[in-house]
């Protein structure tokens, strides 16, 4: 909300007045000894000239009100301002005289702040703007500020009126966008659950990431591309969201992976329970409460909640939003509620892909599937080189041979290696690791053998005896 005042200024001019027509006394007396008359004369034109402008043209100032809420919401200007402005807070130290500085346990940096009545200059295209923070404190009053019980603030924008088309749509934009940079330069992810949050500090990033480097590349392209069209998705007449599907077994990696795009993008990360909502209606609520740039996430789709099949009708209620189900689900994602919001991106894991309804899998839905594998050879060395800083050792050889004849999930490697500070000694214990489990899956395979075997000799035994009663019926 903005709010225009404009303030003559006849007192500065005559001040400028005094100090140009003292200015050009001192100059002439130096002039006539240095510089040729020619000179002198086309020099004093020129600043009777300016002197003439200035008179005929006295300053007037505009004032513009940046109030901190309008309509009982957030105003976005006032926000963008003071995050703007803090950042000149460290540019104009040399004039600030007074700063306010926070810090919290989790913060990693000093925060800036403004103080009552604070003013601080800025300059665009050769314009000077003075800004001023101004708080109103409430007393017994009933219209209080809703998001500030005890006071009112706003900014007070003040500028030569002549730059007032400049300031308005040139100026304020410019200063909502660097707002937005500064904010994602400095942004901390969030990780809601149960309407809570705390700070996602999870150090996961795709550098350091054991999965496979082709798959890991095709999904950052996919990422970045999301990100930047939002034009696309507007003039083709689809919601600006994505959808991806990481399955495979426990231990590969899917955790690690969401967090890594999260880090990637900055966007927080919304995980969503299926498992404490009742209805379809719990579902849209959870979609309104999540904001734009985020992920959410629906991990084990699979097993986390038994919903009712979009094409069983016995015992379902005639209202859907009593219950449940597949199709709002599938509505959620892909139905009207999920345009709601823009740039959104939705997560689900699976550890058996197999199991999912076929409606869950197509395009517009799941957009990507991402399998998660077992260890590699390039993704083990990937955490050697995370965890020891090589790249290359005598054992390397053995332990890619055995990783390539048994299935070992980066998780379990990844726990070997951490055993000890030696490197040789996890080494040799990873060795030892991958021969019990071959051992541990051959005895698997026998045992598996062992009763085939049994229900096959069991199975062949009752074929016989049934051939022995009808026999013996025949012969009676």
């Amino acid at each position: 909300m903005f709010d225009f005042t404009t303030i003559p200024s006849t007192s500065k001019v005559l001040s400028v007045y005094a100090s140009v027509v003292t200015s050009i006394m001192i100059f002439r007396t130096m002039a006539n000894q240095l510089i040729p008359h020619r000179t002198q004369d086309y020099i004093f034109s020129r600043l009777q000239y300016i002197l003439a402008y200035l008179i005929s043209s006295p300053q007037q100032l505009m004032t513009i009100v940046v109030d901190e809420e309008t309509d009982f919401q957030r105003n976005e200007i006032f926000d963008a301002s003071q995050i703007y402005l803090r950042s000149k807070l460290i540019t104009h130290s040399s004039s600030v005289d007074r700063v306010k500085v926070t810090k919290t346990a989790r913060d990693k940096n000093l925060l800036l702040g403004f103080e009552k009545d604070q003013e601080i200059i800025d300059f665009f295209r050769g314009i000077q703007l003075k800004w001023k923070l101004v708080y109103e404190e409430h007393k017994n009053d009933s219209s209080r500020n809703r998001y500030n019980d005890e006071e009112s603030r706003w900014f007070e924008l003040s500028f030569d009126k002549k730059h007032k088309d400049v300031v308005l749509y040139s100026y304020l934009s410019d200063v909502v966008e660097k707002s937005k940079a500064l904010i994602e330069e400095k942004r901390v992810v969030k990780l809601y659950s149960r309407g809570k949050s705390i700070n996602l500090e999870h150090p996961a990033t795709f550098d350091k990431l054991a999965m496979d480097p082709e798959l890991k590349r095709a999904l950052i392209d996919d990422l970045d591309r999301f990100v930047k069209r939002k034009e696309f998705y507007k003039r083709v007449g689809k919601a600006w969201k994505r959808g991806y599907l990481l399955y495979g077994p426990p231990g590969t990696g899917k955790s690690s992976l969401i967090a890594a795009m999260a880090n990637h993008l900055r966007f927080d990360i919304y995980d969503i329970e299926l498992t404490g909502l009742r209805n379809n209606s719990g579902l849209k609520d959870l979609l309104v409460w999540t904001t734009n740039r985020s992920i959410i996430v629906i991990e084990d789709i699979d097993c986390s909640i038994e919903m009712n099949d979009r094409g069983q009708k016995e015992g379902r209620s005639s209202d859907d939003n009593q219950l449940l189900t597949l199709s709002g689900l599938l509505n959620f994602i892909d139905g009207l509620w999920s345009s709601c919001g823009d740039e959104r991106i939705i997560v689900f894991t699976t550890n058996y892909k197999d199991r999912l309804d076929p409606a869950l899998l197509r395009p517009g839905r799941m957009d990507m599937h991402i399998h998660m594998s077992y260890c590699t050879p390039s993704s083990f060395r990937l955490l050697a080189s995370n965890y020891f800083g090589i790249c290359d050792h005598r054992l390397f050889k053995e332990i890619e041979r055995l990783i390539e004849e048994v299935e070992v999930t980066p998780a379990e490697v990844a726990e070997e290696l951490m055993k000890s500070d030696d490197v040789d000694v996890n080494l040799h214990g990873l060795i030892n690791f991958i021969h019990r489990k071959n051992k541990e899956r051959e005895g698997v395979k026998v045992h598996e053998k062992v009763n085939d075997d049994e229900e096959r000799v069991d199975r062949n035994e009752g074929e016989e005896g049934q051939k022995e009663e009808m026999l013996e019926m025949k012969t009676k």
